[in-house]
């Protein structure tokens, strides 16, 4: 988490956080609220009142004495760390889905690998739907794989770039593996797929130095690629590191390319 001073959560918009969190069919359970509560050093002043009511009672008034928000973006780290949510992904995300229209106000977001992120901020909810708008007229435009927009769903589209060019990168991990009948990732999966004296896919004819050059040079092109949007200490602090549509756009066409000459690969 970064170090810096966030500004208070507006009662609205942390009361809408809490009831996400705190929800009664598929949120957090009284005795997790306590402790997630205790873990970032904040008192449970009402732990007789129902669950959203008092992790709100209990985080306004930290925000109150305080006046800054860092806690409430600790309390959400805690509660939505994937690993809590192994065997139920689909909560996850619809959790991180409730709570990233929340976040986008703040020109923040909160991802599927635990860390927040520096998105460009929103000021209505139609701001969003026309991010996801554009950005799908953007992809079409440029005539992009079609794996890419089955990747990057509707709901990853309308968060920011990072995360849809993140997904990208995972639709390429997918297909090699696809391919290759393969289990591991990143560049294990690239090295064991077109490195080596025996790779087992190959882009070419895979004969003269040329076409071996033109092998290992796609290999690279891969691995950086993942080495960019993968390795989850490329960038840090995240929090502060904002992806801008055109980059996004570039990488968009990298992806593509990289994903096209996979899908003509053959078997060697």
């Amino acid at each position: 988490m970064s170090d810096i001073t966030r500004n208070p959560f507006k009662p609205s918009d942390l009361e809408i956080i809490c009831k996400i969190l705190a929800d009664t069919n598929s949120g957090l359970s009284g005795s997790e609220i306590g402790h997630f509560l205790n873990q970032i050093d904040i008192k449970d002043i009402s732990p007789e009142m129902t669950k959203w009511k008092r992790l709100y009672n209990a985080l306004v008034e930290y925000q109150n004495i305080n006046k800054k928000g860092n806690k409430v973006l600790s309390f959400i780290s805690i509660a939505l760390q994937p690993t809590r949510y192994i065997k139920s992904k689909d909560l996850l995300y619809d959790k991180l889905y409730q709570i990233n229209q929340v976040l986008a106000f703040h020109g923040l977001e909160f991802q599927d690998d635990g860390e927040f992120y520096k998105v460009t901020k929103i000021n209505n909810l139609s701001e969003a739907e026309k991010r996801v708008d554009k950005l799908k007229s953007l992809i079409n435009n440029r005539n992009l794989h079609n794996d890419l927009l089955q990747f990057c769903r509707a709901e990853l589209l309308d968060k920011n770039y990072f995360h849809a060019v993140l997904e990208a990168t995972k639709s390429i991990a997918e297909k090699i593996r696809k391919k290759t009948n393969l289990t591991c990732d990143g560049s294990e999966l690239i090295d064991k797929a077109f490195l080596g004296d025996n790779p087992i896919l190959v882009i070419n004819n895979y004969k003269v130095d040329s076409e071996i050059s033109e092998q290992k040079g796609f290999a690279n092109l891969l691995k950086g690629i993942f080495g960019m949007f993968r390795n989850p200490t490329a960038h840090s602090p995240k929090i502060e590191w904002d992806l801008q549509e055109e980059d996004a756009m570039d990488l968009f066409s990298i992806a593509s390319l990289s994903l096209r000459r996979i899908d003509n690969s053959k078997l060697k």
